[in-house]
């Protein structure tokens, strides 16, 4: 009797709703806790990696110097350890997963389309100790490419693990992923939120949900990373006064200029691409063989340019203390832009934000001497032209002003200089629109995907 009076409302129209309701919250709720996982595992494979390249690099540099001093075997024998440390990397790389080549960033906007596979359990090894032996032979690369592509594995990872069949949700941690793996390479949690949010709009499906996954992943790999590492910014480079109104057009020049300086760049950068692609073609020999003749070079002039090779925090450092005349900015600048093109364009695993950063600061340095010589009397500060051009040169390449605004302001806490900012990256987002530069991820996704005869998604 009890059975039967029950079963009609069981079956009323309100008791399903609200037993959806319940089912729908119930899963929300699981998939911000494994998206808490994801992200807490990316901060710690981030600082792990960060650590762990430091000091690779530290042993291969200081550690023949110190053994050889100054006698005739030190060039040779610097040439030899980065190339070997290049080749492990780019055998790695088209032996074992040739997706791992590059950032990884096109990689997850095809997975999010559906059009690439994310296979975790060759891509994380690979891309971490991939990208060890190319950043530790001090090639022109960055530490984000490799922790966003892994924060986005480990997403994937975890949503195997756990049994994560809904496709949405899959995503989700993917993203959460990916926003770790920025968040730690750079100490910036706002920066990886914007940055998944704003390059990756065509792919993310907006819901409250996904932007919490989000917003959970990129914190708690924060977190993860300060609990290791410290909590102080990446760049200490001072602080800034307010910029006045009557300086603000000269920002707004400099952002034009960038935004041309900006599609130069891509378009060198696929160049480069499809050089040596045409050198190499399928030939695993020749490619490691390019690989360790780049880094036995980039290997040798870490020794006597320290300032156009590696991440670029060290020559950023320089310029911003006022270290680094007029003429050595610009000539600084022309050389990193040509060992930042080589490097990321031979398909070595690596990021190109850092390097990205750093060039825009040359740059703006050397407009911001320009800019003090023609004004000496309007209170402008060098440096904080530096800055600007930092998010301006990001914010032209990537076409992401927002994330390139909120990055730099939260790796040098200038945030003085946020309308100068603001200004500068749209400037060069308006300039590298109007001149048909592509964005660089999806262009890089799109050669990609035209390599293996399948259309974009």
């Amino acid at each position: 009797m009890r059975h039967q009076t029950a079963s009609p409302n069981e079956n009323h129209p309100r008791f399903l709703r609200l037993k959806r309701l319940r089912s729908t919250q119930k899963a929300s709720f699981r998939i911000l806790l494994l998206a808490s996982l994801v992200g807490a595992l990316a901060g710690l494979i981030g600082a792990l990696f960060e650590r762990l390249t430091s000091w690779v690099g530290t042993v291969r540099l200081d550690g023949i110097t110190g053994t050889l001093g100054n006698s005739w075997l030190l060039v040779p024998a610097l040439f030899v350890a980065s190339a070997l440390l290049a080749m492990f990397a780019y055998f790695l790389v088209r032996r074992v997963a040739p997706e791992t080549g590059g950032s990884g960033v096109p990689e997850i906007e095809g997975a999010l389309q559906d059009l690439r596979p994310v296979r975790w359990r060759r891509v994380l090894p690979v891309k971490f100790f991939g990208g060890l032996g190319s950043l530790g032979s001090g090639m022109v690369l960055g530490r984000e490419g490799p922790t966003i592509q892994m924060g986005a594995n480990i997403g994937q990872m975890i949503a195997e693990r756990f049994r994560v069949l809904d496709n949405d949700m899959r995503h989700m941690l993917l993203l959460a992923g990916g926003a770790g793996g920025l968040a730690a390479a750079f100490n910036a949690p706002l920066a990886g939120i914007l940055f998944v949010i704003e390059e990756m709009r065509p792919e993310f499906k907006y819901s409250l949900v996904s932007i919490k996954a989000v917003v959970l992943g990129s914190v708690t790999a924060t977190i993860m990373l300060r609990l290791i590492n410290g909590q102080a910014a990446i760049l200490q480079i001072g602080s800034f006064t307010t910029a006045s109104l009557g300086s603000l057009w000269l920002y707004l020049v400099l952002g034009l200029l960038l935004g041309g300086v900006g599609v130069i760049f891509n378009r060198s950068l696929f160049a480069l691409q499809t050089l040596f692609q045409r050198l190499c073609g399928s030939s695993l020999l020749r490619f490691v063989l390019t690989g360790g003749v780049l880094g036995g070079c980039f290997g040798v002039l870490a020794l006597y340019v320290p300032q156009i090779v590696g991440e670029g925090y060290d020559t950023i450092h320089e310029m911003m203390a006022g270290r680094i005349a007029l003429p050595m900015l610009a000539l600084f600048f022309l050389l990193r832009f040509l060992t930042t093109t080589l490097s990321f364009s031979s398909g070595a695993p690596g990021g190109i934000f850092s390097p990205l950063l750093a060039l825009g600061t040359l740059f703006g340095g050397t407009y911001g001497y320009l800019m003090l010589m023609a004004f000496p009397d309007a209170g402008l500060e060098m440096g904080a032209f530096g800055v600007a051009g930092m998010g301006a040169l990001f914010a032209a390449t990537v076409r992401a002003p927002l994330t390139g605004i909120l990055l730099v302001l939260e790796m040098t806490n200038s945030y003085a200089l946020i309308l100068p900012m603001i200004i500068t990256c749209l400037g060069a987002t308006i300039v590298a629109q109007c001149l048909g530069g592509q964005p660089l991820y999806t262009a890089l996704l799109e050669r990609t995907l035209a390599r293996e005869g399948r259309p974009a998604g």
